[in-house]
C-alpha cells in the first residue's frame, strides 16, 4: 500500500513522516521539491502468534511505503505538476493540517480553512483534467461510455464534491482508472496539534466540525511530542503515552486509520518457510485474493483451503484443525475475511 503524506508548507508532514518511518528527513521551507520515501512494517501480532506455534524461518509482514509530498502555501495554485505526479502515483492520501501555532506562519492557525483549500485544489486539479479530456471526446467517434460519464464526474466536482463521494459502480471505477483522479482517492485527516492538545475538548470539538463536514473521521497528534516518543524504548513509549492519555502511538493509529479509509483486510499463508500477511480489500472473492500473492494463482484458482485464525490458536496445527472440522475447502466465490488462514490451490 502506497500513502501520500500531504499538506501545505509547514503543517508538520515531514515531522509526521520522520515519526511512522524512523527516518531523519529534512524539515520546514529549505525542502523545496525534495519528495521523501520510507517502508514500514505493518504490525499484526496474529503473525506473531502463529510464528510462536510453528517457528517458521522468517515472519513477513504487510508493508505501507509512505511519500512525503512536498506543499505549496495555502490560497491557490499550492500544488505544482510535480506534486500533482506524486499524488497521483499513491493508492491513499494522508493530509496533515497544521492546528498549532507556527513562528513560520503568520496568525491563528485556521485548519478548516486549511483543510477547504486543499480539499479544492484536488478538486480543481481532477476538474482541469475532465474538461480538457470532454473537449478532446468531441471531436472522436466511439468512447460513449465515456463520454457519459464524465459530465457526471465533472457536475460533481462542480458542485464542490470530491469524486470520492460519487456513487460509482465496478465498471465507471475501471473506465476512469488510467486518470488516477487525485479526489477519488481515499483520504485520512491529521490533525496536527500542540504537545498539550492532543486530547483537549477544543480539539475533540475540532474532530466532530471536520467529521460533519467531510463525512470523513481526523485523528489528532502532536507530530513533535510523538517524534520524541518515537526516540524512547518500547516500555518508556507505553508509560508516556498514558500519562497523556493515548493508548497507542501514532504509527500504530495511523495504520488503523488507513486500513479503515482504504477498507482493508489481511489474510495469512503460514509454512516452515515463513509466516506472510497479504493485503487486500474487504469483501474480496477467494479466487481474486489469490492475485495478491501472484496473478497465477487467480488464473489457475482451483480452491482455497481455509482456516480461521481463531481456530488454528485454538487447535494449534492445521492438522488438528482439520481433524476437528475447522478446516474449510471453498470455491472462488468464497468471500475472505479478516485474519483466514489460505493455502490456495492452483493450477500452474
Amino acid at each position: 500500500m502506497r500513502v501520500g503524506i500531504v499538506g501545505f508548507a509547514s503543517s508538520g508532514k515531514t515531522t509526521l513522516f520522520n515519526t511512522l518511518t524512523g527516518l531523519d528527513a529534512d524539515t520546514g521551507f529549505g525542502r523545496k521539491d525534495k519528495v521523501n520515501t520510507g517502508v514500514i512494517d505493518v504490525p499484526d501480532e496474529r503473525l506473531d502468534k502463529i510464528a510462536e506455534i510453528i517457528n517458521p524461518r522468517r515472519i513477513v509482514y504487510a508493508k505501507i511505503t509512505f511519500t512525503d509530498v512536498p506543499g505549496g502555501s495555502s490560497g491557490g495554485n499550492a500544488l505544482d505538476a510535480q506534486m500533482l505526479q506524486e499524488i497521483r502515483n499513491v493508492e491513499a492520501l494522508a493530509h496533515v493540517v497544521r492546528a498549532f501555532q507556527s513562528p513560520l506562519v503568520a496568525g491563528a492557525p485556521d485548519p478548516l480553512k486549511e483543510i477547504r483549500d486543499f480539499q479544492d485544489e484536488l478538486k480543481i486539479a481532477d476538474q482541469i483534467i475532465i474538461e480538457r479530456r470532454i473537449e478532446r471526446l468531441a471531436r472522436e467517434k466511439g468512447n460513449e461510455l465515456e463520454k457519459a460519464l464524465l459530465p457526471r464526474l465533472l457536475e460533481h466536482l462542480e458542485s464542490g464534491h470530491p469524486l470520492r463521494t460519487l456513487d460509482l459502480n465496478e465498471q465507471d471505477l475501471n473506465l476512469i482508472s488510467g486518470y488516477r483522479f487525485i479526489s477519488l482517492k481515499p483520504i485520512i485527516i491529521v490533525i496536527n496539534v500542540a504537545e498539550d492538545a492532543v486530547t483537549s475538548d477544543e480539539t475533540n470539538a475540532l474532530i466532530q466540525k471536520v467529521q460533519q463536514e467531510l463525512g470523513i473521521t481526523p485523528f489528532a497528534i502532536s507530530a513533535a511530542l510523538e517524534a520524541e516518543i518515537a526516540q524512547l524504548e518500547p516500555e518508556e513509549q507505553e508509560a508516556f503515552l498514558s500519562d497523556l492519555g493515548i493508548t497507542d502511538t501514532a504509527r500504530d493509529r495511523f495504520v488503523q486509520s488507513a486500513y479503515a479509509s482504504l477498507d482493508l483486510i489481511s489474510y495469512i499463508t503460514q509454512g516452515v518457510e515463513e509466516v506472510r500477511a497479504w493485503t487486500i480489500k474487504r469483501d474480496t472473492h477467494a479466487k481474486r485474493a489469490a492475485r495478491a500473492i501472484h496473478s497465477d494463482l487467480e488464473r489457475g484458482f482451483i480452491r482455497a483451503e481455509v482456516i480461521p485464525f481463531d481456530a488454528f490458536m485454538h487447535y494449534r496445527s492445521e492438522q488438528a484443525c482439520k481433524d476437528a472440522g475447522k478446516a474449510r475447502v471453498e470455491g472462488k466465490d468464497y468471500i475472505v475475511q479478516d485474519g483466514d488462514i489460505l493455502h490456495i490451490r492452483a493450477n500452474v
